[in-house]
């Protein structure tokens, strides 16, 4: 007799990634439980940037707005020279959305108030994290995983089916699965501190003493608060206090001015800067995700946003191997999201070397648009494309016209947990209706009209071509007229079966 799990995940911390996580599941109906090790949430703005991907996340889980409302733009540098002058720089570049890249520009947004918002959104769905709840060990088998979590009030066993390691870069679950993590300690260390300033303006990021590593020191009005950032690299053995009096002392010594003052620390960490990928995302019946899978340096603000676009990525293969899809689906998120995390730790560490040379310079190579998965086993092209997105690339927006006459945008119609297909000039009765996967036909006849050729211009189509975008946004299928076969087949695969309407009545 088949095993029965009354919690089907259990997701080990509650910080980005395993929040993200947690929506993922709770949107669609899966049973889990998030724990966390602290005994609150964390409270500092270690991840401020959001990427434009990540944005199209946050719009797809619903809460891109409040988290807009949270933050703000990136402020003009304001460069410092020795004599007290200075030039103001524009490094953090803000772009005009276009149809088909809707967010152009990074966000600036405290980590803390991001996962505020993601925690509203999970409890929205029924759901919250619990604090002060620790993972003291599991054993896993060919059915699910036996863990044993403790707090101060009680011990528990419990047994689930899937375990997700979302704790950080000492995650606990890496080192019980004996999960190598090479990689580098990159030679700097630095501090990070969340702290209440005057003697500066808050419309500029001050930057004193670039391109001088025992020099530099850089204060950042946060976003929604009344709060400065301040960060300044350190010896790798400096004993260095984190109160408002010592941080006043340092920025005194480095910025070469007594009107600097810091009246108090709501935040602040020393930290030693490292480049580390895991060689293994999946072992068994346990999945690493975020820190627990990669560390970098924050240059470039690539790290929160790589953690999110973990948990996008596997909690809709986790819920619909759940809901019956082969267990072999789960094989693509390693396969898929190892040699993001790889080319992201080229990136920081590249961003670092350029940003210890006072180079600040961020362009589209951190918007994380170009992100995809054309060597994925998910990524299905028949015939071969020769122009426009394939398989496997990030499904592009495109504004349209509904047959009702309203306007329409695809990012509307991809919003949820479902699978879309969209047909352009096809016939809608080729492809049998299914639970899970929405059609659209794009033409004469459609549900959908492309009457400003947004959705002609993006995706490039032939007449006759059905394209079908997976719940995360990205490509899974561009195929042609002739191939319906080979979509069928692909449908099967990931899980969706078809229904006859005569089933429903």
């Amino acid at each position: 007799m088949k095993e029965q799990f009354e919690i089907q995940v259990l997701i080990c911390g509650a910080g980005a990634a395993g929040l993200a996580m947690a929506i993922e599941l709770a949107r669609r109906g899966i049973p889990f439980r998030l724990i966390e090790k602290a005994d609150q949430p964390f409270n500092g703005s270690r991840g401020k940037g959001l990427q434009p991907r990540t944005q199209e996340i946050f719009e797809d889980m619903g809460i891109l707005d409040r988290i807009v409302a949270m933050g703000g733009v990136y402020p003009t540098e304001r460069r410092y020279r020795d004599d007290g002058s200075f030039t103001d720089t524009v490094s953090v570049e803000q772009n005009d959305p276009t149809p088909a890249e809707p967010h152009q520009s990074p966000l600036m947004v405290p980590q803390w108030l991001t996962e505020q918002v993601m925690r509203e959104r999970l409890l929205e769905l029924g759901h919250r994290a619990e604090f002060g709840c620790e993972l003291a060990g599991f054993e896993q088998d060919a059915e699910g995983v036996s863990v044993q979590l403790g707090s101060k009030a009680d011990e528990e066993t419990l047994r689930v089916r899937w375990l997700v390691g979302a704790d950080g870069g000492r995650s606990f679950i890496r080192h019980a699965l004996g999960v190598g993590f090479p990689g580098k300690t990159l030679g700097i260390r630095a501090v990070v501190a969340d702290v209440l300033v005057t003697g500066l303006s808050r419309d500029r990021w001050h930057r004193f003493g670039d391109g001088d590593m025992l020099r530099q020191i850089f204060l950042c009005p946060l976003a929604g608060t009344e709060l400065f950032q301040i960060q300044a690299p350190i010896g790798l053995d400096a004993d260095i206090d984190l109160d408002a009096q010592a941080l006043t002392t340092l920025v005194a010594q480095r910025t070469g001015r007594g009107d600097i003052h810091i009246h108090s620390v709501s935040w602040a960490s020393a930290y030693t800067m490292n480049a580390r990928l895991a060689d293994q995302y999946r072992v068994g019946r346990a999945f690493l995700i975020g820190d627990a899978a990669h560390v970098h340096p924050p240059t470039g603000g690539q790290g929160l946003n790589t953690s999110v676009q973990d948990a996008y990525n596997l909690g809709w293969k986790l819920a619909a191997v759940i809901n019956g899809a082969s267990t072999a689906l789960l094989d693509s998120y390693e396969q898929e999201r190892r040699p993001v995390a790889e080319a992201m730790l080229g990136l920081s560490t590249k961003l670092l070397d350029a940003h210890q040379r006072g180079d600040m310079r961020r362009g589209r190579e951190v918007h994380q648009l170009d992100i995809g998965y054309p060597d994925s086993t998910l990524a299905l092209e028949q015939p071969e494309r020769t122009g426009g997105p394939s398989a496997g690339d990030r499904a592009p927006d495109a504004p349209m016209r509904g047959a009702a006459g309203k306007p329409q945008r695809l990012f509307d119609l991809f919003q949820g947990a479902h699978w879309t297909l969209l047909g352009y000039g096809a016939e809608r009765s080729t492809v049998r209706p299914r639970p899970g996967l929405h059609i659209h036909v794009i033409g004469p006849g459609g549900d959908l009209q492309d009457d400003q050729g947004h959705f002609r211009d993006a995706y490039q189509p032939a007449l006759g071509d059905w394209v079908l975008v997976r719940p995360d946004g990205y490509i899974g299928a561009f195929v042609s007229a002739g191939e319906g076969e080979a979509l069928k087949s692909y449908l099967a695969r990931v899980g969706l079966h078809p229904v006859e309407l005569e089933d429903l009545t």
